[in-house]
């Protein structure tokens, strides 16, 4: 899991919508670089990171936060909060 902890971090791309995005889903309101910080900090943190598909589902159960990436092209998707 390591090595694909780093592959994430360190071939991680976002588009310009998926920032908008984010922060709708999450009901939050940070810049780009501070979404990436997130981003980045939920994956170092993952506590389960597994692959369905097209997509990675990148989850941090104490944040109470799951990333989708694409697989292929490792392209942020989306951001959504867990069910308590």
């Amino acid at each position: 899991m390591n090595k694909l902890i780093n592959t994430l971090i360190n071939q991680i791309c976002y588009t310009a919508l998926v920032y908008g995005r984010i922060n709708k889903k999450l009901n939050i309101n940070l810049s780009n670089i501070e979404i990436e910080d997130l981003v980045r900090k939920t994956i170092l943190t993952a506590t389960n990171i597994e692959r369905i598909g097209k997509n990675y589902y990148i989850y941090n159960h104490p944040a109470n936060i799951r990333i989708t990436v694409n697989a292929n092209n490792f392209r942020v998707i989306t951001a959504d909060k867990l069910d308590k």
